[in-house]
């Protein structure tokens, strides 16, 4: 426990001093972010805000977890390793994205075909790796399942190994895209972050504390290595936390891809190692939420012959231009974000009882 609160609070600080750092660097090299000409007429003003601030995020949370691994004396699991490959790996791909629109001056980063190999890339590596037998442990347990879960593992969706890697694939670029879609507006992603991946520190303390190996029964949790993702976990909520002293309304730095691409990627990443990947569409359900509103104005689009189904989307743009304030949407946002994530860990701790 020491080390999850160790993790949590040395994030929040070093992530608190090292934005306000960034800010100043950011601004005096102009890599500030580039405003889409077709959006809300008051986003304008936010034109060459520093951006790429998602690089403190990240590195804030992996210097807390590997200074609380060490004071705990206690070597990193192969879980969080992976977990942070993917992490480290998304935010690369958006970082390249947000340096490439700064440097040519334009909205469009890494060619779509680009972007998506690098993330693919990434993804499939860490599937692999997670349901890989080399990296079982001595009770046979590889990082990752092999079968499709919802709280635990589904016995009668259990899959071959290439068929896992696609599931958790396909959840990883969903989830990274989500959160992309999301950070549209100050501070929206990072407080809706924050509040998911203080569910999943709740939710790897508590599947440790019923483990297994700890405590045997019928309501057990078979999860590799649930307290050192517990302390990964509560790294990234305190990052999101200090950063969003700084991104929220009037934001000061914006997180860019380089951040919403990497967030995104570790709660698939935590939903795949804790066995919740279907639990996700609830803890993270703002996130679903917006990404089908792009869904459905698409579809919407082609269907109808150019008619719109929202005035704009994602869906927080679409409240922005029926009149809403920036800072009323973001607050209403983070209230619906907050009320999905506790359903989420409703429907854990409920099942839990039911099962025990």
């Amino acid at each position: 426990m020491k080390a999850i609160l160790l993790a949590a609070g040395l994030a929040l600080v070093l992530c608190f001093v090292g934005t306000q750092i960034a800010i100043k660097v950011l601004a005096k090299h102009g890599f500030g972010q580039l405003i889409r000409e077709d959006g809300p007429t008051s986003h304008q003003t936010k034109h060459g805000t520093p951006t790429m601030g998602g690089l403190v995020i990240v590195l804030s949370s992996v210097i807390a977890y590997f200074v609380a691994k060490a004071f705990s004396g206690q070597s990193p699991s192969a879980s969080v390793l992976l977990l942070i490959f993917l992490y480290v790996g998304l935010g690369t791909v958006g970082f390249l994205d947000d340096f490439i629109k700064i440097y040519k001056q334009r909205n469009l980063g890494l060619r779509s075909k680009a972007k998506f190999i690098g993330q693919t890339i990434i993804a499939v590596s860490f599937a692999a790796l997670a349901v890989w037998p080399g990296l079982a442990d001595e009770r046979g347990m590889t990082p990752a399942s092999t079968a499709v879960s919802f709280l635990r593992d589904i016995s009668w969706l259990a899959l071959p190994a290439a068929g896992a890697a696609v599931v958790i694939v396909l959840l990883i670029a969903g989830a990274s895209n989500a959160v992309n879609l999301t950070d549209g507006l100050d501070g929206l992603a990072t407080g809706a972050c924050m509040a998911a991946f203080g569910s999943y520190t709740l939710v790897n303390i508590w599947q440790n504390n019923q483990s297994c190996v700890r405590s045997p029964g019928s309501a057990c949790y078979e999860v590799r290595d649930p307290l050192d993702l517990a302390i990964m976990a509560a790294a990234i909520t305190g990052a999101c936390f200090g950063f969003l002293w700084w991104n929220a309304s009037p934001a000061q730095i914006f997180m860019g891809d380089t951040g919403s691409l990497a967030l995104g990627g570790a709660l698939a990443g935590f939903a795949v190692l804790t066995r919740t990947e279907v639990l996700l569409a609830v803890i993270g359900g703002l996130f679903v939420i917006q990404t089908l509103s792009v869904i459905l104005q698409v579809g919407w689009f082609k269907l109808s012959g150019g008619k719109r189904l929202f005035r704009m989307a994602p869906l927080h743009h679409h409240f922005e231009l029926l009149g809403w304030d920036e800072i009323t949407v973001v607050i209403r946002f983070w209230i619906i974000a907050g009320l999905f994530v506790a359903a989420g860990l409703g429907i854990f701790y409920a099942e839990w009882v039911a099962g025990a």
